[in-house]
């Protein structure tokens, strides 16, 4: 029973004195980066995403609206209805 226990003090140990701090430090220090916000570069990139996503939605339409007009099934053939 002593020998198990002195096998399990060393790494009890090596965890409370070495991983855990820097598990604590990392976590916090995480957490100040999350309750900071975005960045002015994520946030630029974030509108350039936005952006990006109008201009395929308004593409995806205009398509769509082709389709209509040269072939109205289409829909129907292919599920989207």
């Amino acid at each position: 029973m002593d020998e198990l226990i002195g096998l399990l003090v060393a790494p009890i140990i090596i965890f409370l004195v070495i991983v855990a701090p820097i598990w604590l430090i990392l976590h916090y220090r995480s957490k100040k980066q999350i309750s900071q916000g975005l960045t002015d570069e994520e946030y630029q990139q974030l509108n350039d995403l936005l952006h990006r996503a109008d201009k395929m939605a308004g593409r995806i339409d205009s398509l769509e609206r082709i389709l209509d007009a040269e072939s109205p099934e289409w829909r129907r053939k292919h599920g989207h209805e």
